[in-house]
């Protein structure tokens, strides 16, 4: 059929969560809010002819995954955290691309936030 979708994109938007981040003494001593999103693209034509859960890629363990990850570790650079937050996005085999931005917000005065982008492709 060529109406099949082929490729799913999968949008994990404003997932706020607490770590350690950053070189100041003040960042080193306490957690700070950091906000990720992460776009995740896959082949869904399986799942979406099944129906079948097991033929979907899951965000739920995915974003389980993040959590775990941010929440117990400390990072100095936003660089690594999203290099992190990246690798666990990518890291099923049916992951076709993969985009990670995580925002720092109030780093810098008068800004919102700092974000810092990375993706990947197979």
């Amino acid at each position: 059929m060529s109406n099949q979708p082929h490729l799913a994109t999968i949008k994990i938007k404003n997932l706020r969560l607490r770590t350690f981040i950053g070189i100041k003494d003040e960042e080193i001593q306490n957690k700070q809010d950091v906000v990720v999103n992460a776009k995740i693209q896959y082949c869904a034509v399986q799942a979406a002819q099944s129906d079948n859960m097991d033929d979907a890629l899951n965000y739920r363990s995915i974003t389980k995954k993040v959590i775990q990850h941010v929440e117990n570790n400390r990072f100095y650079l936003l660089e690594k955290l999203t290099a992190d937050v990246l690798e666990i996005a990518s890291e099923h085999a049916w992951v076709k691309y993969a985009e990670v931005e995580i925002d720092k917000p109030y780093a810098l005065r008068f800004a919102d936030s700092v974000s810092l982008t990375l993706s990947c492709e197979k």
